[in-house]
């Protein structure tokens, strides 16, 4: 960790809102309550098809790809070896800081009730963070030696060798099953069984080493918008054209979907396709109502007004309504997006320690508050959701007054 910083480039807050909303739709995913069955678009797809919560990853590789496109402006006029300085650095900081926050608390207790450190050899290598550093290392590396043009190529050549890979090395007939795709027997020969996820019905890991290999596509991709956003992406000509592509790849995922079944745990390439041609058409929206709508671009006429359930409405006042619902929204997300990676290590080092804390009847801290207090407000899934909701938000209030006192940490 580099520090506190303050930000002095200026960035597109469209972007910034996009990474926060990711941010925000991550910790709600990571930590519904308990006591009750949760929304099924909150859940990822078990294998094959798509949810919700299956589009919050991607979309944050997308939005790391849309950040170094703003960084690597600086860093194509440095030195080589001041750019392979900085890149191993902060690679090697994100990835050894995921396998910390596995590793977290460091110590357990053993069956004679001593207190020992957690052995190594238990402890997950890849997950989120390590992901996100390893796709940073490999789009960096692409983009600093080679054009957005042969960045394509490249992921084209990675989509494709993916398929070719999965159907070569599985095992015939099986080649996507759970236990016999060429990812899991990559991952367990590599990693070994006791560094893998074991929370599915076998160990595989849905952030395994073979996996990450397509994900760097989201984050070039996620370059190339970015960088086409700063070029013309406060017009109404580059809306259209971010919707368009943003159509052709989710139709092209959709049609490689009918032969490659889109799968998140798999990372299959129509998945890859079909992400970042919704996070296209959501930049586009969002470019839409921060930059150029902006909050004050609603109905000016304080002559007009408006008709509802009998009554007149000046349309002043209901432009002035939507303006504040506008700027109170690009707000909020935008305080998570400002500090987004320390926000989501600070979201799972923080539940992680509620879930350590016992409160009786075999509950934790995070279990008897979505049980004891949102379970009895709100019975069933919704008020699962509650309980992800206010620990977003306990989540938000570190990320604003980092934010009111203008501290920016980068990792």
């Amino acid at each position: 960790m580099n520090g506190a910083i303050k930000i002095k480039q200026e960035r597109f807050l469209s972007l910034d809102v996009f990474r926060g909303l990711t941010i925000a739709l991550m910790i709600l995913v990571n930590t519904p309550g308990t006591g009750a069955q949760i929304y099924d678009y909150l859940i990822h797809a078990q294998w094959f098809g798509f949810t919700l919560a299956d589009l919050v990853f991607p979309s944050f590789l997308f939005a790391v790809g849309n950040s170094m496109s703003f960084s690597m402006l600086k860093m194509k006029q440095a030195p080589v070896r001041e750019v392979w300085f900085k890149i191993i650095k902060r690679t090697l900081i994100i990835f050894i800081l995921g396998y910390l926050m596995y590793w977290f608390p460091f110590f357990e207790m053993s069956e004679s009730g001593a207190l020992m450190l957690k052995p190594f050899s238990e402890t997950r290598i890849m997950g989120v963070l390590q992901r996100i550093a390893l796709c940073y290392f490999f789009a960096s590396l692409i983009f600093y030696f080679f054009s957005e043009n042969v960045a394509v190529l490249i992921s084209v050549g990675i989509l494709l060798g993916y398929w070719l890979i999965l159907y070569v090395f599985g095992e015939q007939g099986l080649e996507l099953g759970v236990a016999t795709n060429a990812i899991a027997k990559f991952d367990l020969s590599v990693l070994g069984l006791g560094h893998m996820y074991q929370r599915d019905s076998i160990p595989f890991d849905p952030e395994g080493l073979l996996s990450t290999l397509p994900a760097i596509v989201n984050v070039v991709l996620g370059y190339i918008a970015g960088s086409f956003i700063q070029k013309k992406g406060k017009s109404f000509e580059g809306i259209s054209k971010l919707l368009m592509v943003g159509f052709a790849l989710t139709s092209l995922a959709l049609w490689w979907d009918l032969i490659f079944p889109i799968s998140k745990k798999l990372w299959t390439s129509p998945f890859v396709l079909y992400t970042v041609g919704l996070d296209l058409a959501i930049m586009a929206i969002l470019i839409y109502f921060v930059e150029i709508n902006k909050v004050n671009a609603g109905v000016s006429s304080h002559e007009r007004s408006l008709s509802f359930l009998g009554l007149r409405w000046n349309a002043s006042i209901m432009t002035s309504l939507f303006e504040r619902i506008s700027s109170g929204f690009v707000s909020f997300f935008d305080v998570f997006g400002k500090n987004p990676l320390f926000i989501y290590l600070f979201s799972e080092l923080f539940f992680i320690t509620l879930c350590l804390i016992p409160v009786g009847k075999g509950l934790n801290a995070f279990e008897w508050v979505s049980e004891s207090i949102f379970q009895n407000i709100a019975p069933g899934a919704f008020g699962s959701l509650l309980t992800a909701i206010a620990y977003m938000l306990i989540c938000w209030l570190l990320g604003y007054v980092l934010h009111k006192k203008h501290l920016y940490i980068k990792i």
